[in-house]
């Protein structure tokens, strides 16, 4: 595959795929991913350019019109443009296919927010999945904020948006909504709550997709709400305590996400916030043999332990609590015994034979290909066997829940 500037052609050498081992396909991956990114910053610039002598709306009539891009594509690209001439630590690694496009987009964003160190983030986007690097960009910007992210938070808010309207494809009607991520925390708590309500009843031979599952919630919560909330849509609020000075810092939601400590004081005042000190040795935290499905306090614990998904980030509200050593051999419901895995990870650890790991430097679990942990296992003693893998390694994929979940614990 090769891209050439200053000319009007994209050369791509025509391959068959179907000899390729699997090693060589994730090898093909990778260069497709370079090629995006290289022809990424090369869209980025002539659309930065078209903005720079005209305006941005005649880069996105350009855009709309030359590429056949949608209204939202076509701004975000120049928006992209823009941002990029800024930001030359960004464009070289775009340019030379380090990092992905969609985590430029969230650095030139960051940056068009407010305060950043380039370096560090263009160093973490080159190996960080796409969720896990979204908070690390939040959290960046939190740390270099010189308000305890309070403007931040302001900015996000004015962009809340959303539509309803019917799709021209199949005639669906789609909802589709942003908000800023207090309030993006508290919805997916309530949708969250009522979806475990909705696997209660349900007939387990006959149950719905967990997608189906999260549209009859949201139906169910506008059509039918009757102003109670429904149980189980307590905020996890995790803060440290300054001994010292006597006071909360580092107020931050179950994922990371940190939130300004005055917005603390006002949720404190009309939510739920679910107060705790997690201790390993605590009775509720070792339920062993003596039931399957973890406790409220034990997914409190896991969110607060695992910050979502071990696989791919995804939010804890998305997420299932799973056996490492699997209750049908004698897996006990300990924390040590538990981690959070979304609906897809699921499928891969019970389908496709992937495997959980500890790792030694950090203590953190992860999701791992089984081939991937094989290899990794037989390094040097003391080797670091989760380092990050290479852009193009598919072994974060997120991926149905299987027999141990327990996800719609009450």
């Amino acid at each position: 595959m090769e891209t050439t500037s200053g000319t009007d052609r994209v050369c791509v050498a025509a391959a068959d795929v179907a000899p390729l081992s699997d090693e060589g396909l994730r090898a093909r991956l990778g260069v497709i991913g370079r090629a995006e990114s290289a022809l990424a910053v090369m869209k980025a610039a002539v659309l930065g350019e078209i903005a720079r002598r005209e305006d941005a709306g005649c880069a996105e009539r350009a855009a709309r019109d030359l590429l056949g891009a949608p209204r939202r594509d076509a701004r975000r690209d120049v928006e992209l443009g823009v941002q990029l001439r800024d930001l030359e630590v960004v464009q070289r690694a775009l340019d030379e296919g380090e990092i992905p496009v969609a985590h430029a987009r969230l650095i030139a964003r960051a940056a068009a927010e407010g305060p950043i160190d380039e370096q560090v983030l263009a160093d973490a986007a080159r190996w960080q999945s796409y969720e896990r690097f979204a908070r690390t960009v939040r959290r960046h910007q939190a740390d270099l904020s010189a308000d305890d992210g309070k403007s931040l938070l302001d900015h996000q808010r004015e962009r809340r948006s959303g539509r309803v309207f019917t799709s021209p494809d199949d005639g669906m009607l789609v909802l589709r909504a942003e908000f800023d991520p207090i309030t993006g925390a508290q919805l997916a708590s309530a949708i969250s709550a009522k979806e475990r309500e909705l696997w209660r009843d349900e007939d387990p031979a006959a149950r719905p997709s967990p997608q189906q599952r999260t549209a009859d919630a949201i139906a169910k919560l506008i059509l039918e709400s009757n102003g109670k909330r429904p149980s189980g849509t307590a905020l996890l609020i995790v803060a440290d305590y300054d001994v010292v000075q006597g006071e909360l810092t580092r107020a931050r939601l179950g994922d990371g996400t940190p939130i300004p400590i005055d917005e603390l004081v006002k949720m404190a005042c009309d939510a739920d916030i679910l107060p705790a000190v997690f201790r390993a040795a605590t009775g509720d935290m070792r339920l062993g043999r003596t039931r399957r499905t973890a406790s409220d306090a034990q997914r409190a614990a896991l969110a607060y332990r695992d910050q979502g998904c071990v696989g791919c980030s995804k939010s804890p509200d998305y997420c299932e609590a799973h056996h490492i050593v699997p209750w049908k051999a004698g897996g006990r419901t300990n924390l040590d015994n538990l981690v959070l895995v979304c609906h897809r990870c699921h499928h891969h650890i019970h389908d496709d034979g992937w495997i959980v790991r500890r790792n030694r430097t950090t203590g953190h679990y992860e999701l791992r290909a089984a081939a991937v942990a094989r290899t990794r296992r037989r390094g040097p003693p003391g080797a670091d066997v989760t380092r990050p893998p290479s852009r193009g390694a598919d072994v974060t994929r997120p991926p149905s829940r299987g027999d141990d979940t327990t996800r719609y614990a009450a």
